[in-house]
């Protein structure tokens, strides 16, 4: 890092911290499709097995995941999304509508269906007005410098 850097202060940084490499978010992803147990999470995402544990130990330090016995002899756990994991998957679904038009418009490889009976299409908003985050939101607080 260059002497003169300074860092801004930012939530993003902190969450990447956590969550910003390929094998935890794919853990992720891998969770919210309902794939619990270890040996289908390394199929499923491709990760190698030291990677895949470290990632899955960090993930539960961070109380992203948690894990369930599910057999005593051998000791196998299931793995399991926390509340705060489960508030991941809104990213997720953004990250992979952004991919669906941007890097896979004509045959996105996986498509998800809404409570609605449409196929889902997320969007960030304002909790408060409704109006897409885009539309008009500003930085303030002790990281917001220029």
């Amino acid at each position: 890092m260059p002497k003169d850097a300074d860092p801004r202060e930012c939530s993003i940084a902190d969450a990447l911290q956590v969550i910003g490499e390929r094998w935890s978010l794919l853990v992720i992803r891998e969770l919210v499709y309902g794939v619990r147990r270890f040996d289908a999470i390394a199929r499923n995402t491709g990760a190698p097995r030291d990677i895949l544990t470290t990632r899955l130990r960090k993930l539960e330090t961070a109380g992203i995941v948690r894990r369930e016995l599910y057999s005593e002899r051998p000791a196998r756990y299931e793995y399991h999304l926390t509340e705060s994991g489960w508030e991941l998957s809104d990213v997720l679904a953004v990250l992979m509508s952004w991919g669906d038009r941007h890097l896979n418009p004509d045959d996105p490889p996986v498509r998800w269906t809404h409570v609605c009976g449409e196929r889902l299409r997320p969007q960030v908003v304002c909790a408060c007005c409704g109006r897409p985050v885009r539309d008009g939101a500003t930085p303030t607080g002790r990281g917001a410098r220029t």
